[in-house]
């Protein structure tokens, strides 16, 4: 090797990133602490752009396209280098590709339940999970607050880095637009949609990056209120109290597994709702209902011995209903076996 092919070693001609990585956000180019020789090409895909750095300072921004290094085409870097005229040594500075396509599907979700106000539960915790896609908008910025100096630094740093982030600007955002927990479940895309320009206008001044889309797939609250939630719902779908225990009590009957201790608290519940429904006006002094007879009343009736009724009553000739030991018959009943 010659000395010119030695010299022609120690400079950089071009600067490119093929990227087959798919995951990959920023990328710092290798230089090997070797300079860039003035006239160097530069060559920017697209979905990329390239940022120079020089002594911890940002310079400039490349997009897509191929660059030739020269003073007219890095003015700031002229600046920050301080070239009275048109420079023609080599020189050194880092240079940062950046992915600008649009990465999606990123998930997020809250670690720990937030903490929000709302008109039903008054304090609330709740827990959220969705997916978002992004972009990088302004490298510069991005390089400063999230992805730092890396060589190279790919989405699961990045999630790592972000979720905290994210899931606080969602809190917030929650909080501001004041829905309700309960309006929570059918309103997913609407307060996806909603959030979005507010926790856009934080990414984008904070970290450079734009949400092009941010969605809410869940959003649930504690064990403990979702089952006082349940029993709310369940007495809603009761309706009727009087109604509902009247009907339990005729289905247990109907059935005989009520056993002496159901019987005896479906008769109590049972003189509650005869007292309740006395007091509502539902029974009166003077009742419509047909009055039921004993034995007893029976034959008194007419005029035989409570032996002979007892008679008629096990043959069936006599219509009536037997209650435990005891029989009970209807006035129409009697009066149409004496017909």
């Amino acid at each position: 090797m010659g000395l010119m092919d030695l010299i022609k070693g120690e400079f950089i001609d071009v600067i490119e990133w093929n990227d087959d990585s798919r995951d990959t956000l920023t990328w710092r180019f290798p230089d090997e602490d070797k300079a860039i020789k003035n006239g160097a090409q530069l060559i920017v895909r697209e979905s990329q752009a390239a940022q120079f750095m020089y002594l911890g300072e940002f310079g400039d921004l490349f997009g897509p396209g191929k660059h030739s290094l020269v003073t007219d085409n890095i003015p700031v870097l002229t600046k920050l280098k301080s070239w009275k005229y048109a420079f023609n040594v080599p020189f050194k500075a880092d240079v940062f590709f950046v992915t600008t396509r649009l990465f999606t599907g990123n998930k997020w979700g809250t670690a720990n339940p937030v903490m929000m106000r709302d008109e039903d539960f008054g304090i609330v915790r709740l827990r959220s999970y969705g997916t978002f896609d992004f972009r990088i908008t302004q490298p510069a910025l991005f390089i400063k607050e999230v992805a730092g100096s890396d060589h190279q630094f790919r989405l699961d740093e990045f999630a790592d880095t972000m979720r905290s982030r994210m899931v606080s600007l969602f809190s917030e955002a929650l909080a501001e637009s004041k829905i309700r927990a309960l309006d929570i479940a059918t309103r997913y895309s609407e307060l996806g949609e909603a959030l979005l320009p507010l926790i856009n206008g934080a990414l984008s001044s904070k970290y450079g990056l734009e949400l092009t889309s941010f969605i809410v797939e869940n959003v649930s609250v504690p064990p403990e209120v979702e089952s006082a939630i349940d029993k709310r719902s369940s007495m809603a779908a009761v309706g009727n109290l009087n109604d509902y225990v009247k009907f339990q009590m005729a289905q247990g009957m109907a059935s005989g597994n009520g056993g002496a201790g159901g019987t005896a608290a479906e008769l109590a519940v049972g003189f509650g709702i005869a007292q309740q429904m006395m007091k509502e006006g539902f029974a009166s002094p003077n009742p419509t209902q047909p009055s039921l007879l004993s034995p007893a009343d029976v034959a008194a009736r007419l005029g035989v011995p409570e032996a002979d009724v007892m008679a008629i009553l096990e043959s069936g000739e006599l219509k009536a209903k037997k209650i435990g030991a005891s029989w009970r018959v209807t006035q129409s009943a009697l009066d149409a076996y004496l017909a």
